[in-house]
């Protein structure tokens, strides 16, 4: 049986493909202004990518904030639910998860069977997402990419007070122009988006094991600021960015 996940999140759209419980392979594409057609794309290129024709595919679910406009999906789940499958698929020890997307972060506690049992989200303001590191990167001209392993390589974490993304950007403007050093600043971002992720986890009783899900996983920086504001051990794992497509897979074969 194979079944297909999608998730269509606000920067990036990600696809997955299941075959009896084995992850053949994913996918990931930008999703730009239209959500649907990168839903689409997403799901054309990993069909092509791993020889399958669309008739293979038994059913489709799809989560995130583009989860409604697929006409595609047999189904469409909320991103939490999709997000505690897709850990307790990747690692079943796995009780808590830390997600930080393109507009939202949200942390989820998850019992043995990969249930939600509770979870907090900010999905209100863009600080400590996806969106928040784009903006620090323009304003520090660094590549967004770049921006864990240059934090790593910092002497002071900068302070930065603000945790709204048009205020803190003035604090970054305004560091620069002090001749600041970028790790410095950098590490300093970081240290704000594990402030507002921290206590947002502290909210939801975070247990351990702890996984890391979203594109933002990939960045050091931020696991390690995390990993020292909550005292514990965060697991990222290689389809960390993919996590809520394959939960969506996972649900699809359970469907």
């Amino acid at each position: 049986m194979r079944t297909l996940g999608l998730d269509i999140g606000s920067i990036t759209t990600k696809a997955a493909i299941l075959e009896d419980g084995r992850l053949l392979g994913t996918k990931v594409v930008f999703t730009g202004y239209n959500p649907e057609n990168a839903g689409k794309r997403a799901v054309d290129e990993l069909l092509a990518k791993l020889g399958i024709s669309p008739e293979e595919i038994e059913k489709i679910i799809s989560t995130g904030y583009g989860r409604n406009s697929v006409t595609l999906a047999d189904k469409a789940v909320t991103e939490i639910t999709c997000h505690a499958k897709g850990a307790h698929y990747l690692n079943p020890h796995i009780r808590s998860i830390i997600d930080i997307g393109g507009q939202d972060s949200k942390t989820i506690v998850i019992d043995g069977d990969g249930k939600v049992k509770d979870f907090a989200m900010n999905d209100k303001c863009a600080a400590g997402t996806g969106r928040f590191l784009e903006v620090m990167a323009r304003a520090l001209e660094v590549d967004l990419g770049e921006f864990g392993n240059i934090s790593l390589t910092a002497e002071k974490p900068s302070k930065i007070s603000s945790l709204c993304t048009v205020f803190a950007e003035s604090e970054v403007i305004s560091l620069i122009s002090k001749g600041e050093k970028r790790p410095n600043i950098i590490a300093g971002i970081h240290e704000s988006i594990a402030a507002r992720v921290g206590a947002m986890a502290h909210r939801t009783g975070v247990r351990e094991p702890v996984m890391m899900t979203g594109g933002v996983a990939k960045n050091s920086g931020v696991v390690k600021a995390l990993e020292e504001k909550l005292g514990l051990t965060i697991e990222v794992s290689v389809n960390a960015q993919e996590n809520g497509a394959i939960g969506a897979a996972v649900l699809a074969a359970e469907l």
